[in-house]
């Protein structure tokens, strides 16, 4: 599927509520729990590898409420501040987050979440960070299932009261990109591409909507 196919997709938006638990359920309701100023623990780090998530729900955070961190912020401003990926942080930037961290820590109307692609000892900063990212609640989040990933496009459509040819999602799976949010997105371009000319979602539909997106059909 080429860029120009990608640009037509228009995913959802990422909130908390539409973010695919599978095994993060956890991991899920905590932050939940953070967005609405009801836990207890108010420092989360969340890592994992590329597909896990954690980009969908620093997004989520965001718009429920938080605020995007910045080395040059107040590191006492209330509320939660969210920073996505800490690892490309220079020298000022971790002394920002550790200062940040320390307020955290001290302060109640403060809370922060951290995402990152390894646990917290082993990321590539200052060990007095590292040792303050893993003060509270660390989680590592596990991509979806195959399996997972299909139960949730089937969900998708029968919310959407889309019936598809039994064969298409796992078509879908496999020759799509394989997040969520862009298969999401793909299966409702689908839909609306079916309408428009009255055809059922099955893979030939899906192999000329990619044609006339200017996708090379796959095999």
């Amino acid at each position: 599927m080429n860029q120009l196919a990608l640009d037509l997709l228009q995913p959802l938006q990422p909130q908390l509520s539409n973010f695919i638990a599978g095994r993060n359920a956890e991991a899920l309701a905590a932050l939940q729990a953070l967005a609405a100023g009801g836990s207890a623990e108010r420092s989360v780090y969340l890592w994992g590898g590329s597909g896990c998530g954690r980009t969908h729900l620093a997004r989520a955070l965001l718009a429920a409420g938080g605020w995007a961190w910045t080395a040059d912020g107040d590191p006492e401003r209330p509320g939660l501040a969210v920073l996505d990926r800490v690892e490309p942080l220079d020298g000022p930037g971790q002394v920002a987050l550790f200062n940040r961290l320390n307020a955290v820590r001290a302060n109640p109307r403060c809370a922060s979440v951290v995402t990152g692609d390894t646990a917290p000892a082993q990321l590539a900063l200052r060990e007095d960070l590292r040792t303050r990212l893993g003060w509270g609640l660390v989680y590592q989040l596990q991509p979806l299932t195959d399996d997972e990933k299909l139960a949730a496009l089937r969900a998708h459509a029968a919310a959407r009261g889309v019936q598809v040819a039994e064969d298409l999602l796992p078509y879908v799976l496999s020759h799509l990109p394989r997040d969520l949010r862009t298969l999401t997105a793909a299966l409702d371009a689908l839909d609306a591409f079916a309408l428009a000319r009255q055809r059922a979602l099955t893979v030939p539909l899906l192999k000329d909507w990619l044609a006339q997106a200017g996708a090379a059909p796959p095999p």
